[in-house]
């Protein structure tokens, strides 16, 4: 039993609303167009939270391993830091993780586009394999690019722009230039929520070397870093909305955007970092709750 809730722990349940957000969001702009499919969209989902593990197992080790969790560190205790899992325990769930999202990936790609379309699954079997190496090397490794400042680029890239986009081809086979914005309002938000936990753990890694953009802009420029992306978030979806109004159902996600620029005064004003922690899950979960709003405001099949 102790070891299940270790595993459960490094899994970090509470990550995973957040890595579903961009494939609501590309369902929705699949739906506005009239492209639906259940199967797709429920191994979309599986496929996301897949990679999440595979993210949050291989971040517990890489961490663990340079040294970067330890008692200076804010927020909740990882399971190589506090010994209930071994590094050889958490390589091998990185591996099984890994070969999941592999099965994963094969079978998303198999039930949208089959085997006729082979550019098609060609390239989303390496944007797939793509994803599980980000997921790695976030941490893990000597060129890790987390520890580079480039965890936001990445942060954009997948959780934004290739979540959202990718699920909307794999339902419509087609992209059209608008559905960027939405794509790009999550890739802001999850690197808002990045940007939020290396603000509060800014001590910590600036003395293990953990040279996160933070680290390298300072805690008041990285506040203001982090009320832009809100804001670019806000006005992407702002433009979107007001391209492809609807009906009152299409303004219902951007009241999200309340609790959100609340938050950015609280964050404006805290100067201590550890008194951010609690930030981080309002910001994850009104991305979450953003997404659903946007699916029900757009999806012309509910």
């Amino acid at each position: 039993m102790q070891k299940i809730k270790a595993w459960i722990s490094a899994a970090r349940l509470r990550t995973l609303p957040l890595s579903l957000a961009g494939i609501i969001v590309g369902a929705a702009i699949a739906g506005l167009y009239g492209y639906q499919n259940t199967l797709i969209f429920i191994l979309a989902l599986c496929t996301t939270i897949a990679f999440q593990v595979t993210s949050n197992f291989a971040n517990d080790y890489g961490d663990g391993v340079k040294g970067t969790d330890n008692e200076e560190r804010i927020g909740p205790k990882r399971a190589l830091q506090s010994g209930l899992l071994t590094r050889q325990e958490l390589k091998m769930g990185i591996v099984i993780t890994i070969l999941i999202d592999l099965l994963l990936i094969t079978a998303i790609v198999y039930y949208a586009f089959g085997i006729e379309n082979l550019v098609y699954v060609i390239v989303f079997i390496l944007l797939g394999i793509f994803s599980i190496w980000a997921a790695i090397k976030y941490t893990v490794g000597s060129s890790a690019y987390g520890y580079k400042g480039l965890g936001d680029v990445f942060v954009f890239l997948f959780f934004g722009l290739l979540s959202s986009l990718g699920t909307y081809f794999l339902l419509a086979k087609s992209l059209t230039l608008s559905a960027v914005l939405p794509a790009a309002a999550i890739g802001f938000l999850s690197t808002a929520v990045l940007n939020l936990n290396n603000l509060r753990d800014i001590k910590s890694d600036a003395n293990t070397g953990k040279n996160t953009l933070v680290v390298k802009m300072g805690y008041k420029k990285g506040k203001q870093y982090h009320a832009v992306l809100i804001t670019l978030a806000f006005t992407c979806l702002l433009v979107f909305t007001g391209l492809h109004y609807q009906s009152w159902k299409s303004f219902l996600h951007l009241l999200v955007f309340i609790p959100l620029f609340i938050h950015l005064t609280k964050v404006a004003k805290t100067e201590d970092p550890v008194l951010l922690d609690p930030e981080l899950k309002k910001v994850a979960l009104s991305t979450f709750f953003l997404s659903l709003l946007f699916y029900f405001g757009f999806n012309n099949f509910l």
